[in-house]
């Protein structure tokens, strides 16, 4: 069993064949968590979510890029370039552009707390800090910081409120992430054991890595970790990640691992789980053959290993069990 707790079925890019998309993941034994990005899409991932008995849950929150209207072309998100805050980093294999409509919302805290009543809900979010798309004046830069900021703590606040889980996205933003969850005028979800929640597709430093973790929080990794991208080391990350704190995720429809074409789906979650596998080179249990005096691995306990320890992680951290 494997869960993928970030994906956006509730995207139009599966419009025509979500069911049969999520259909596939469910007979390979791979669960799911749809994640919100506006109140439509939070919306809708409630909807999705609710023709299942199980396997299938939702998240709800509005991401920081959409707090202002803009209309971009740009490199598609499995190959999108990303930027660290010394500035931008290259990716190999760029393909082609799409473009991104975004229309501009503010947080309402009232719908989005009655969305939550749904028992669907395992999370708030995807919220966080991006400052990859910034106004080019300074004053302007700065309002839209702090616009990104309010709406981060309102739904802090929120998840509080509900004692759920906060699922958070940053982007060419960990330093000032980090300075702001460090602050405790700020932290209102900091108790004796930290943040509830998941750095969700981490890319960024192994001292950034640890500041998180040091926090509390879970890191979540997709299929960026297949990328090559200056001054982030994955393999690294993935290393000085400890076991129990590591979820699995697609973010599809993007980020297709290398392994597939096209749209990525929550079938695919399965070559990150390999990849940390190998990555991580996990002692997994010994298996005594009759054929045999000594103990041997199974060919695939490595990989049976890293699925059962993420799976248990989702499981404990969304409280979403068989």
């Amino acid at each position: 069993m494997l869960i993928d707790t970030h994906a956006h079925l509730n995207f139009n890019a599966y419009k025509k064949d979500a069911e049969e998309v999520i259909r596939r993941s469910l007979d390979a034994d791979i669960w799911m968590i749809n994640i919100g990005t506006q109140y439509d899409t939070s919306k809708k991932a409630i909807e999705i979510a609710e023709k299942y008995e199980k396997g299938v849950y939702a998240a709800i929150g509005l991401h920081p890029i959409h707090l202002a209207e803009s209309r971009r072309r740009v490199l598609d998100e499995g190959f999108t370039p990303h930027r660290r805050e010394t500035g931008l980093v290259k990716i190999k294999n760029d393909t082609e552009e799409i473009e991104i409509k975004t229309r501009e919302e503010e947080f309402d805290y009232e719908k989005y707390k009655s969305l939550a009543k749904s028992k669907k809900i395992v999370a708030i979010g995807e919220f966080g800090l991006d400052y990859y798309w910034r106004p080019k004046t300074t004053k302007k830069k700065e309002i839209f910081k702090q616009k990104q900021k309010e709406a981060f703590l309102q739904q802090l606040k929120l998840a509080k409120e509900l004692n759920l889980p906060v699922i958070l996205h940053c982007r060419v933003a960990h330093d000032d992430l980090i300075s702001f969850l460090q602050n405790p005028n700020n932290n209102a979800m900091a108790q004796n054991v930290g943040i509830k929640g998941v750095m969700h597709g981490f890319v960024g430093t192994t001292e950034q890595l640890q500041k998180y973790l040091d926090m509390g929080l879970y890191i979540g990794f997709n299929g960026i970790i297949f990328k090559n991208i200056e001054g982030i080391n994955f393999e690294e990350n993935i290393r000085k990640t400890p076991l129990d704190k590591i979820l699995i995720e697609t973010d599809c429809p993007y980020l297709t691992p290398p392994q597939e074409q096209g749209r990525n789906e929550p079938l695919f979650v399965k070559y990150v789980a390999e990849k940390i596998a190998k990555i991580k080179n996990i002692r997994a249990k010994r298996t005594l053959f009759s054929s045999s005096p000594s103990f041997l691995l199974r060919k695939n306990s490595v990989y049976e290993e890293i699925s059962r320890i993420t799976t248990e992680n989702a499981q404990k951290l969304f409280n979403i069990y068989q």
